[in-house]
């Protein structure tokens, strides 16, 4: 008895999916700004994924996840490392010296990574169209972060950034290639909850600074817990169970006009025609990845 293969997934939904992901994490640079107001990086790093693992671990109470296998939680707490604890300790201390609309920027040299690793570690196919593509994007983010504060501007804040963006590349890549041991929704919780984990250091002196934040900060924060920290996460790994790394990463260039256009409301950020230009050139290689066409496999008859 042939068995008959899984329905595709239709088109709409991993869009759809794709935009919750882009606006989450555009709102993330905001959020984060308005977080440092009140808490230390590390701080509020801490805050933010104790928030995200709270919300984790009522969803999967109802969902219910598969126990991971012991063997495997050196895996786990490596996604948890490069996807929470390096990742954000990283971009909030990076934050306190580049804009949320430059951090978005710079955070998004992400899918440069991705492609590196996806060609050189794991020895994926690389088409030369998608290249030209990556290589488009960046000049675009080149264009957002000159027309920012100037290129001059990049420092050791910027470096840092661009350090979590390189562990944000290395999580991608990692749930990728090795997430098929556990469905989505297993392996996200078990990622948020071991970032959280280790940044339990951070924990002493937290209460005091959650007791003194305004109540505008911990709103923000909250909001940084359950959409770019926890939903986001869900979103974007239903979406890389669907669709090959490059081409999902190469959906992040989206993210630096998104925050851009959040910031201008929530921080009073103004974009430079720069930063338009940049942004549409960001914009152009995302639609060209998008035609790249498959060469068509011949089989023998």
């Amino acid at each position: 008895m042939k068995t008959l293969p899984p329905t595709p997934l239709h088109p709409v939904k991993i869009i759809l999916a794709m935009a919750f992901v882009v606006a989450c994490w555009g709102y993330s640079p905001s959020g984060i700004h308005i977080g440092l107001q009140a808490y230390d990086p590390g701080h509020l790093a801490l805050l933010r994924f104790l928030v995200a693992s709270a919300l984790m671990a009522l969803i999967a109470s109802i969902k219910g996840i598969t126990l991971p296998r012991l063997r495997d939680l050196p895996l786990l707490f490596g996604l948890g490392f490069f996807a929470v604890s390096l990742h954000h300790v990283a971009i909030n201390v990076g934050q306190q010296g580049v804009s949320a609309g430059a951090s978005s920027v710079l955070a998004q040299s992400t899918p440069l990574f991705s492609t590196l690793l996806a060609r050189f570690v794991f020895k994926d196919c690389v088409s030369a169209w998608r290249w030209g593509c990556v290589l488009l994007g960046l000049a675009g983010v080149l264009m957002v972060v000159a027309g920012d504060r100037g290129l001059g501007s990049i420092d050791g804040h910027g470096l840092l950034i661009l350090l979590a963006a390189l562990s944000w590349s290395l999580y991608f890549a990692l749930q990728k290639h090795h997430g098929g041991r556990y469905d989505g929704l297993t392996l996200v919780c078990c990622t948020v909850w071991s970032g959280t984990v280790l940044l339990l250091v951070y924990l002493p002196g937290l209460a005091t600074q959650v007791s003194n934040a305004p109540p505008q900060v911990q709103l923000a924060v909250l909001a940084l817990g359950v959409f770019p920290s926890a939903l986001a996460y869900l979103a974007w790994a239903f979406v890389l169970a669907h669709v090959d790394l490059s081409r999902t990463t190469m959906t992040l260039y989206l993210v630096p006009p998104t925050a851009m256009a959040m910031a201008s409301v929530a921080l009073g950020e103004r974009p430079t025609l720069m930063i338009v230009g940049g942004a549409l050139v960001v914009l152009i290689s995302v639609l060209a990845l998008n035609l790249e066409r498959k060469p068509a496999v011949i089989t023998d008859a």
